[in-house]
């Protein structure tokens, strides 16, 4: 089975330089769990749900919540994305996918057209899905 047939076509995007606040808006609102990070049309990172989790102070919305706290919410998408992120062709087969998390434990793969362009992504989750033999979301 080929990635084009199972791979999310909803992409989000953020840019370098849009906050954690944006990042935290969009997972809040969405049904997926990652960003694709692109500066002028360029795919230069992904940030997961995960990344975010990590780079935010657990004190955000509690009583105890400080200015401290509460800045983490200005850090920039740049600071806590994955750089250089594994790309494969829609192309591509599952097979090729699963070698991919597994060689590199990354949890989503972005996945480009024949002129290199972003089409897709694809996560662990939609392998798992198409593996039962679900569409993808």
């Amino acid at each position: 089975m080929l990635l084009k047939e199972i791979m999310s076509r909803k992409v989000v995007t953020v840019e370098l330089d849009d906050t954690l606040a944006l990042v935290k808006e969009i997972f809040d609102h969405g049904n997926f769990h990652h960003l694709l990070a692109l500066e002028k049309g360029e795919l230069l990172g992904v940030v997961s749900d995960r990344d975010l989790f990590k780079a935010l102070s657990p004190n955000i919305g509690t009583s105890v919540e400080t200015y401290k706290d509460t800045a983490t919410l200005n850090k920039k998408v740049h600071q806590i994305m994955s750089r250089r992120p594994k790309v494969l062709h829609e192309d591509a087969t599952i097979d090729d996918a699963i070698d991919l998390f597994n060689e590199h434990g990354i949890s989503c793969i972005p996945i480009v057209g024949r002129d290199e362009r972003l089409v897709g992504i694809v996560s662990w989750r939609d392998l798992l899905r198409s593996l039962r033999g679900k569409p993808a979301a």
